[in-house]
């Protein structure tokens, strides 16, 4: 969905990964250590608050979410950034594993109350993502997690 008018605008968005880069993600391509040190340094950087709602979960004030941006052409998955969020709005961004997990009414109310939506806007929102998640799930992707790795090929939170 295109930012084209304030209509179209949303703060919180769907972001489904493609079937064929499931588990394929700096998380499960780094060491733990590594991962550790930056999932908390981003919690760090963002005062352990939502970035998106400014929100805390309950049990996790925030999670990391891995930004990627999808070259539909090349099918490659690229690392663009790390973000603090919190689990509600971290669901929201992987909307398919809340449906999985009976959590899909929630997510959607999360989605709508978050971005000043109505709910059929949301399920609109919902359903256009599924839409380009199958048409991506078609094909075998590549990850690149270059982002993440600095100069002398080790592991950095940019």
């Amino acid at each position: 969905m295109s930012a084209t008018n304030a209509d179209d605008f949303v703060c919180l968005s769907i972001e489904l990964v493609p079937r064929s880069a499931w588990f394929r993600n700096l998380r499960s391509m780094i060491p733990t250590v590594e991962w550790d040190k930056l999932r908390k340094d981003t919690y760090s950087r963002v005062g352990y608050r939502c970035e998106i709602c400014g929100g805390k979960g309950s049990k996790h004030p925030v999670e990391c979410h891995e930004k990627w941006e999808y070259d539909d052409k090349r099918h490659v998955a690229k690392l663009v950034g790390l973000y603090g969020i919190c689990p509600s709005c971290h669901e929201c961004k992987h909307i398919g594993m809340a449906q999985v997990k009976g959590r899909l009414r929630q997510a959607k109310e999360h989605l709508a109350k978050v971005n000043g939506i109505s709910d059929q806007k949301a399920s609109d929102l919902v359903r256009e993502a599924f839409r380009v998640w199958s048409e991506r799930s078609e094909h075998e992707w590549t990850v690149d997690i270059e982002w993440a790795i600095n100069d002398k090929g080790e592991v950095s939170n940019r």
